[in-house]
Protein backbone atom coordinates (compact mmCIF):
# COMPACT_ATOMS: atom_id res chain seq x y z
CA UNK A 1 0.00 0.00 0.00
CA UNK A 2 1.36 3.45 -0.83
CA UNK A 3 0.85 6.68 1.24
CA UNK A 4 1.83 7.51 4.47
CA UNK A 5 0.99 3.99 5.79
CA UNK A 6 -2.01 1.29 5.43
CA UNK A 7 -3.19 -2.07 6.63
CA UNK A 8 -3.58 -5.24 4.80
CA UNK A 9 -3.50 -9.24 5.30
CA UNK A 10 -1.38 -11.34 3.97
CA UNK A 11 -2.75 -14.55 1.34
CA UNK A 12 -3.83 -16.90 4.00
CA UNK A 13 -3.25 -15.03 7.19
CA UNK A 14 -5.60 -13.53 9.73
CA UNK A 15 -3.50 -11.32 10.87
CA UNK A 16 -3.14 -7.69 9.87
CA UNK A 17 0.02 -6.01 8.81
CA UNK A 18 0.95 -2.42 8.18
CA UNK A 19 3.29 -0.58 5.82
CA UNK A 20 4.76 2.86 6.75
CA UNK A 21 7.38 5.00 5.28
CA UNK A 22 10.87 6.37 7.09
CA UNK A 23 13.52 8.31 5.29
CA UNK A 24 11.72 7.65 2.13
CA UNK A 25 12.02 3.48 2.98
CA UNK A 26 8.73 1.44 3.07
CA UNK A 27 8.69 -0.58 6.14
CA UNK A 28 6.28 -3.49 6.94
CA UNK A 29 6.02 -4.82 9.83
CA UNK A 30 3.12 -7.39 11.48
CA UNK A 31 0.57 -5.53 14.33
CA UNK A 32 0.09 -9.15 15.47
CA UNK A 33 -3.86 -7.92 15.72
CA UNK A 34 -6.75 -9.97 14.00
CA UNK A 35 -9.19 -6.76 14.74
CA UNK A 36 -9.15 -4.71 12.31
CA UNK A 37 -9.63 -1.74 14.88
CA UNK A 38 -6.82 -2.64 17.45
CA UNK A 39 -4.49 -3.16 14.26
CA UNK A 40 -5.25 0.65 13.45
CA UNK A 41 -4.47 1.61 16.39
CA UNK A 42 -1.07 -0.04 16.39
CA UNK A 43 -0.29 2.19 12.88
CA UNK A 44 -1.44 5.00 14.24
CA UNK A 45 1.06 4.71 16.96
CA UNK A 46 3.76 4.10 14.62
CA UNK A 47 3.28 6.76 12.88
CA UNK A 48 3.25 8.90 15.21
CA UNK A 49 7.14 7.61 16.16
CA UNK A 50 7.62 7.63 12.26
CA UNK A 51 6.89 11.67 12.66
CA UNK A 52 8.76 12.16 16.36
CA UNK A 53 11.87 10.51 14.59
CA UNK A 54 11.36 12.73 11.40
CA UNK A 55 11.38 16.31 13.88
CA UNK A 56 14.38 15.59 15.69
CA UNK A 57 12.11 14.79 19.18
CA UNK A 58 12.64 10.87 19.49
CA UNK A 59 14.55 7.95 16.96
CA UNK A 60 12.11 5.48 15.50
CA UNK A 61 12.95 1.85 16.64
CA UNK A 62 11.94 -0.22 13.93
CA UNK A 63 11.01 -3.95 14.15
CA UNK A 64 14.79 -5.27 13.19
CA UNK A 65 16.39 -3.00 15.87
CA UNK A 66 14.00 -4.75 18.35
CA UNK A 67 15.09 -8.05 17.25
CA UNK A 68 18.65 -7.27 18.02
CA UNK A 69 20.50 -8.80 20.99
CA UNK A 70 23.27 -7.85 22.90
CA UNK A 71 25.27 -10.74 22.15
CA UNK A 72 24.69 -10.06 18.35
CA UNK A 73 26.88 -6.47 19.22
CA UNK A 74 29.07 -7.89 20.49
CA UNK A 75 29.39 -10.78 17.87
CA UNK A 76 29.94 -7.77 15.31
CA UNK A 77 32.36 -5.96 17.25
CA UNK A 78 34.94 -9.65 17.78
CA UNK A 79 34.56 -9.55 14.06
CA UNK A 80 35.68 -5.88 13.74
CA UNK A 81 38.45 -6.02 16.39
CA UNK A 82 39.73 -9.10 14.06
CA UNK A 83 39.81 -7.33 11.21
CA UNK A 84 41.54 -4.51 12.77
CA UNK A 85 43.83 -7.04 13.67
CA UNK A 86 43.35 -5.94 17.90
CA UNK A 87 41.89 -9.17 19.06
CA UNK A 88 44.19 -9.66 21.80
CA UNK A 89 43.39 -11.76 24.87
CA UNK A 90 43.17 -8.69 26.84
CA UNK A 91 39.95 -8.08 24.84
CA UNK A 92 38.57 -11.37 25.09
CA UNK A 93 39.41 -11.47 28.71
CA UNK A 94 37.42 -8.03 28.96
CA UNK A 95 34.83 -8.94 26.59
CA UNK A 96 33.79 -12.32 28.27
CA UNK A 97 32.02 -10.55 31.63
CA UNK A 98 29.73 -8.25 29.34
CA UNK A 99 28.54 -11.63 27.88
CA UNK A 100 27.99 -13.51 31.07
CA UNK A 101 25.83 -10.46 32.07
CA UNK A 102 23.82 -9.64 29.27
CA UNK A 103 23.64 -12.47 27.18
CA UNK A 104 20.86 -13.01 24.65
CA UNK A 105 19.54 -9.60 26.66
CA UNK A 106 17.57 -7.67 23.72
CA UNK A 107 19.94 -4.36 23.01
CA UNK A 108 16.88 -2.34 23.27
CA UNK A 109 15.76 -3.06 26.89
CA UNK A 110 19.71 -2.54 28.39
CA UNK A 111 19.25 0.50 30.24
CA UNK A 112 21.25 2.86 32.42
CA UNK A 113 19.96 1.46 35.37
CA UNK A 114 20.63 -1.88 33.52
CA UNK A 115 24.32 -1.16 32.92
CA UNK A 116 24.76 0.24 36.37
CA UNK A 117 23.59 -3.33 37.85
CA UNK A 118 26.28 -4.62 35.93
CA UNK A 119 29.05 -2.31 36.99
CA UNK A 120 27.74 -3.43 40.21
CA UNK A 121 28.62 -6.62 39.90
CA UNK A 122 31.96 -6.35 38.90
CA UNK A 123 32.81 -4.25 41.44
CA UNK A 124 31.19 -6.91 44.77
CA UNK A 125 33.13 -9.17 46.33
CA UNK A 126 32.13 -12.65 46.79
CA UNK A 127 33.02 -16.19 48.01
CA UNK A 128 32.97 -16.84 44.34
CA UNK A 129 34.92 -14.08 42.68
CA UNK A 130 37.45 -11.14 43.50
CA UNK A 131 36.24 -7.12 43.32
CA UNK A 132 37.50 -5.95 40.10
CA UNK A 133 38.93 -2.85 40.28
CA UNK A 134 37.52 0.15 38.84
CA UNK A 135 40.26 0.45 35.73
CA UNK A 136 39.39 -3.33 34.88
CA UNK A 137 35.57 -2.56 35.32
CA UNK A 138 35.97 0.41 32.69
CA UNK A 139 37.84 -1.99 30.20
CA UNK A 140 34.79 -3.77 30.11
CA UNK A 141 32.08 -0.98 29.84
CA UNK A 142 33.70 0.89 27.45
CA UNK A 143 34.01 -2.42 25.03
CA UNK A 144 29.95 -2.58 25.50
CA UNK A 145 29.98 1.26 24.55
CA UNK A 146 32.11 0.36 21.67
CA UNK A 147 29.43 -2.44 20.43
CA UNK A 148 26.69 0.10 20.53
CA UNK A 149 28.49 2.94 18.81
CA UNK A 150 29.22 0.13 16.04
CA UNK A 151 25.62 -0.75 15.77
CA UNK A 152 24.82 2.99 15.27
CA UNK A 153 27.15 3.65 13.12
CA UNK A 154 25.88 0.88 10.72
CA UNK A 155 22.36 1.92 11.30
CA UNK A 156 21.08 -1.92 13.06
CA UNK A 157 20.13 0.53 16.46
CA UNK A 158 19.49 4.60 16.42
CA UNK A 159 20.65 5.03 20.11
CA UNK A 160 22.88 3.35 23.08
CA UNK A 161 22.16 3.51 26.81
CA UNK A 162 23.82 5.88 28.95
CA UNK A 163 27.38 4.02 29.99
CA UNK A 164 29.29 5.58 33.09
CA UNK A 165 32.66 5.61 33.54
CA UNK A 166 34.53 5.24 37.10
CA UNK A 167 36.84 7.41 38.52
CA UNK A 168 40.17 6.04 38.64
CA UNK A 169 41.96 8.69 39.88
CA UNK A 170 44.54 7.26 42.38
CA UNK A 171 44.54 4.27 40.40
CA UNK A 172 48.40 4.76 38.24
CA UNK A 173 50.78 2.81 39.66
CA UNK A 174 53.85 4.65 40.69
CA UNK A 175 56.16 1.94 40.50
CA UNK A 176 59.63 2.20 38.95
CA UNK A 177 62.86 0.33 39.26
CA UNK A 178 66.12 1.72 40.72
CA UNK A 179 69.26 0.67 38.87
CA UNK A 180 70.49 -1.14 41.60
CA UNK A 181 66.89 -2.96 42.12
CA UNK A 182 66.73 -3.80 38.62
CA UNK A 183 70.30 -5.67 38.93
CA UNK A 184 69.67 -7.49 41.83
CA UNK A 185 65.65 -8.83 40.73
CA UNK A 186 67.55 -10.00 37.35
CA UNK A 187 70.45 -11.67 39.40
CA UNK A 188 68.18 -14.02 40.85
CA UNK A 189 65.52 -14.69 37.89
CA UNK A 190 66.14 -17.75 35.89
CA UNK A 191 68.86 -17.32 33.19
CA UNK A 192 66.15 -17.58 30.04
CA UNK A 193 64.28 -14.82 31.69
CA UNK A 194 67.36 -12.46 32.26
CA UNK A 195 67.97 -10.96 29.09
CA UNK A 196 64.04 -10.96 28.70
CA UNK A 197 64.25 -8.55 31.98
CA UNK A 198 66.75 -6.53 30.52
CA UNK A 199 65.43 -6.05 27.10
CA UNK A 200 62.08 -4.63 28.82
CA UNK A 201 64.02 -2.18 31.31
CA UNK A 202 65.70 -1.22 28.39
CA UNK A 203 63.23 -0.37 25.84
CA UNK A 204 60.01 -0.37 27.73
CA UNK A 205 58.20 -2.62 25.35
CA UNK A 206 55.51 -4.57 27.35
CA UNK A 207 55.55 -8.35 28.15
CA UNK A 208 53.54 -9.70 25.21
CA UNK A 209 55.57 -7.33 22.70
CA UNK A 210 59.24 -8.89 23.72
CA UNK A 211 57.80 -12.32 23.87
CA UNK A 212 56.92 -12.01 20.23
CA UNK A 213 59.84 -10.86 19.02
CA UNK A 214 60.89 -13.43 16.21
CA UNK A 215 64.67 -13.39 14.62
CA UNK A 216 62.68 -12.68 11.37
CA UNK A 217 62.45 -9.19 12.94
CA UNK A 218 65.81 -8.74 13.29
CA UNK A 219 68.07 -7.23 10.84
CA UNK A 220 71.41 -6.58 11.57
CA UNK A 221 70.97 -3.91 14.48
CA UNK A 222 67.87 -3.11 13.49
CA UNK A 223 64.77 -4.64 16.06
CA UNK A 224 60.85 -4.26 14.82
CA UNK A 225 57.91 -5.31 16.02
CA UNK A 226 54.84 -5.87 14.15
CA UNK A 227 52.05 -4.39 14.03
CA UNK A 228 49.61 -7.64 14.78
CA UNK A 229 51.90 -8.02 17.78
CA UNK A 230 51.73 -4.33 19.37
CA UNK A 231 49.37 -3.38 21.89
CA UNK A 232 48.06 -0.35 20.36
CA UNK A 233 48.38 -1.94 16.74
CA UNK A 234 51.25 -0.11 14.88
CA UNK A 235 54.23 -1.29 14.29
CA UNK A 236 57.66 0.31 15.90
CA UNK A 237 61.37 -0.17 15.42
CA UNK A 238 64.62 0.53 17.61
CA UNK A 239 68.15 0.02 17.27
CA UNK A 240 70.29 -1.78 18.85
CA UNK A 241 73.01 -0.25 20.92
CA UNK A 242 75.54 -0.52 23.94
CA UNK A 243 73.53 -2.76 26.26
CA UNK A 244 71.37 -3.22 24.17
CA UNK A 245 73.21 -4.60 21.59
CA UNK A 246 75.33 -6.73 23.57
CA UNK A 247 72.08 -8.14 24.72
CA UNK A 248 70.86 -9.22 20.84
CA UNK A 249 74.60 -11.00 20.72
CA UNK A 250 73.75 -13.28 23.11
CA UNK A 251 70.65 -13.91 22.13
CA UNK A 252 71.83 -15.26 19.11
CA UNK A 253 74.47 -17.25 20.69
CA UNK A 254 71.36 -19.05 22.81
CA UNK A 255 69.89 -19.29 19.67
CA UNK A 256 70.50 -23.34 19.71
CA UNK A 257 69.63 -25.59 21.76
CA UNK A 258 70.95 -28.56 22.29
CA UNK A 259 68.55 -31.71 23.77
CA UNK A 260 69.10 -35.09 24.12
CA UNK A 261 68.19 -36.21 20.60
CA UNK A 262 68.72 -33.36 18.42
CA UNK A 263 69.99 -29.58 18.52
CA UNK A 264 66.76 -27.17 18.13
CA UNK A 265 67.36 -23.53 16.73
CA UNK A 266 64.89 -21.63 18.17
CA UNK A 267 62.91 -19.10 16.20
CA UNK A 268 61.78 -16.99 18.70
CA UNK A 269 64.49 -14.17 20.39
CA UNK A 270 63.85 -14.84 23.95
CA UNK A 271 62.66 -18.50 24.33
CA UNK A 272 62.60 -21.18 27.41
CA UNK A 273 64.42 -24.13 25.49
CA UNK A 274 63.44 -23.32 21.66
CA UNK A 275 59.65 -23.12 23.14
CA UNK A 276 57.68 -19.32 24.12
CA UNK A 277 58.15 -17.54 27.43
CA UNK A 278 54.41 -17.07 28.54
CA UNK A 279 53.54 -17.14 32.30
CA UNK A 280 56.13 -16.56 34.58
CA UNK A 281 54.81 -14.78 37.48
CA UNK A 282 56.54 -17.59 40.23
CA UNK A 283 59.54 -16.71 39.11
CA UNK A 284 59.00 -13.36 38.75
CA UNK A 285 58.07 -13.43 42.29
CA UNK A 286 60.47 -15.31 43.70
CA UNK A 287 63.06 -13.11 42.10
CA UNK A 288 61.42 -10.29 43.99
CA UNK A 289 61.64 -11.66 47.17
CA UNK A 290 65.53 -12.95 46.86
CA UNK A 291 66.41 -9.32 46.18
CA UNK A 292 64.13 -8.08 48.66
CA UNK A 293 62.08 -5.90 47.17
CA UNK A 294 57.95 -6.23 47.15
CA UNK A 295 55.23 -4.56 45.29
CA UNK A 296 57.24 -4.60 42.25
CA UNK A 297 55.68 -5.53 38.61
CA UNK A 298 57.63 -6.60 35.29
CA UNK A 299 55.29 -3.58 33.76
CA UNK A 300 56.88 -1.45 36.14
CA UNK A 301 59.82 -1.72 33.50
CA UNK A 302 57.89 0.52 31.09
CA UNK A 303 57.41 2.96 33.33
CA UNK A 304 61.40 2.75 34.39
CA UNK A 305 62.31 3.27 30.56
CA UNK A 306 60.12 6.30 29.82
CA UNK A 307 62.02 7.66 32.91
CA UNK A 308 65.06 7.08 32.26
CA UNK A 309 64.91 8.42 28.76
CA UNK A 310 63.39 11.80 29.73
CA UNK A 311 65.95 12.04 32.47
CA UNK A 312 68.64 11.15 29.86
CA UNK A 313 67.34 14.35 27.79
CA UNK A 314 65.66 11.85 24.96
CA UNK A 315 63.16 13.78 22.83
CA UNK A 316 59.42 12.67 24.29
CA UNK A 317 58.43 12.08 20.75
CA UNK A 318 61.25 10.12 20.16
CA UNK A 319 60.85 8.29 24.13
CA UNK A 320 57.12 7.50 23.02
CA UNK A 321 58.20 5.86 19.54
CA UNK A 322 60.65 3.44 21.03
CA UNK A 323 58.26 3.06 24.37
CA UNK A 324 54.82 2.30 21.62
CA UNK A 325 52.66 5.21 23.55
CA UNK A 326 50.24 6.22 21.40
CA UNK A 327 48.87 9.25 23.31
CA UNK A 328 50.57 11.80 25.17
CA UNK A 329 48.39 11.02 28.32
CA UNK A 330 49.23 7.89 28.77
CA UNK A 331 53.10 8.62 28.66
CA UNK A 332 52.79 11.47 31.29
CA UNK A 333 51.36 9.09 33.42
CA UNK A 334 54.33 6.60 33.43
CA UNK A 335 56.96 9.93 33.22
CA UNK A 336 56.24 9.96 36.56
CA UNK A 337 58.10 11.87 39.24
CA UNK A 338 60.12 10.09 42.10
CA UNK A 339 60.92 11.39 45.37
CA UNK A 340 64.45 11.87 44.12
CA UNK A 341 63.03 14.27 41.17
CA UNK A 342 61.38 16.27 44.00
CA UNK A 343 64.56 16.02 46.18
CA UNK A 344 66.46 17.40 43.49
CA UNK A 345 64.18 20.12 42.74
CA UNK A 346 63.61 21.12 46.29
CA UNK A 347 67.91 21.54 46.31
CA UNK A 348 68.57 22.71 43.28
CA UNK A 349 65.76 25.69 44.35
CA UNK A 350 68.03 25.91 47.82
CA UNK A 351 71.30 26.49 45.05
CA UNK A 352 69.43 29.11 43.20
CA UNK A 353 68.02 30.84 46.07
CA UNK A 354 71.61 30.93 47.96
CA UNK A 355 73.05 31.96 44.98
CA UNK A 356 71.00 34.87 44.60
CA UNK A 357 71.24 36.08 48.43
CA UNK A 358 75.24 35.81 47.93
CA UNK A 359 75.15 38.10 44.73
CA UNK A 360 72.96 40.80 46.88
CA UNK A 361 75.30 40.81 49.59
CA UNK A 362 78.10 41.55 47.28
CA UNK A 363 76.10 44.01 45.40
CA UNK A 364 74.26 45.99 48.09
CA UNK A 365 78.23 47.13 49.37
CA UNK A 366 79.31 48.40 46.28
CA UNK A 367 75.90 50.40 46.38
CA UNK A 368 76.87 51.69 49.70
CA UNK A 369 79.63 52.86 48.51
CA UNK A 370 78.50 54.48 45.11
CA UNK A 371 75.72 56.17 46.90
CA UNK A 372 78.81 57.73 49.95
Amino acid sequence: MRGDGGLYKRPGSCVYWCSYYLRGKQHRQSTGETDEKKAGKFLKNKLKEVHADEIGARPFVGPQAQRIRVSDLLDALEGDYKLRGKDSPQFKAHIKPVREYFGDRRALDVSAEVVDRFIASLLEETPEKHAKAPATVNRSTQLLRQAYALAIERRRLSSAPHIRHLSEGGNARQGFFADHEFRAVVENLPDYLKDFARFGYLTGWRRGEIASLRWEDVDGDLIRLRGENAKNGESRSITAEGELAELMERRKKARQVKTKDAVLVASLVFHHDAEPIVDFRKAWATACRMAGISGKLFHDFRRTAVRNMVRAGVPERVAMTISGHKTRSIFDRYNIVSERDLRDAMQRTQTYLIATAEEEAKRKPAEMRRLN
